[in-house]
Parts: structure tokens; sequence; C-alpha cells
């Protein structure tokens, strides 16, 4: 009988396990430079990433201009987000700031910006 219970805590704990690891994989976090200067920016970043399907959250750095986006992976991935970055006018790693959103940026939030 006792070998019988061992047994059955063992496959219990490996059960609970595996669901603990699964729900892991519902987040991943990404870090991406961007070209963002003020606080202005920082809002306009975050804000239009909370809109983006699968983003949990997100948050600009703005001593070393990086954005840590935690998202779902199911939902989106890297490309998108940096994508969503672009359309709002900045630079996100090696993707260049969507031309349109750029030019809808307030002066101070483009690159020579003066604050």
């Amino acid at each position: 009988m006792k070998n019988y219970l061992a047994g059955l805590l063992t496959l219990l704990f490996l059960v609970v396990g595996i669901t603990v690891q699964a729900g892991d994989d519902n987040e991943k976090e990404v870090k991406i430079k961007t070209s963002a200067i003020c606080s202005m920016c920082k809002e306009r970043i975050e804000r239009n990433l909370a809109f983006e399907k699968g983003v949990k959250e997100s948050s600009l750095n703005l001593k070393d201009k990086v954005v840590t986006v935690k998202y779902n992976p199911k939902k989106t991935d890297v490309t998108r987000i940096k994508a969503n970055i672009s359309k709002t006018g900045y630079d996100a790693d090696e993707v260049t700031a969507d031309e349109k959103g750029y030019a809808k940026l307030p002066s101070c939030c483009k690159k020579g910006g003066h604050h």
C-alpha cells in the first residue's frame, strides 16, 4: 500500500510540475532598442503596445531607450511588436520607423528634436 501511495504522489507531483511549466510558455519577454527620446515617446510607445493583441505589459527605459515587452507567443510575435513600434513612428532594433508614423510625431520626439 505504501508503494502504491508513493507512486501516486510522485505522479501527482509530475502532473502539477508539468502544469506549472505549461503556464510559463504563455509568456515571453523581448527587449527592443527604440529611438525614443522623452516621456511623451515613452507614453506613446507603451500605449500603442497595450493595444497590440497578445502584449501583456511593456515598459520603456528612457536611459537606454530599450522597451521590455512581455507577450503571449500564441497571440503575437517579435516581428509584430517591432511593426507596432515602427508604425508608432520609432525605430525598433533593425526595423526603421514608418515614415507616416514618424511624420505624425511632435517635433520634440523626432531625432535631433529639442526639449
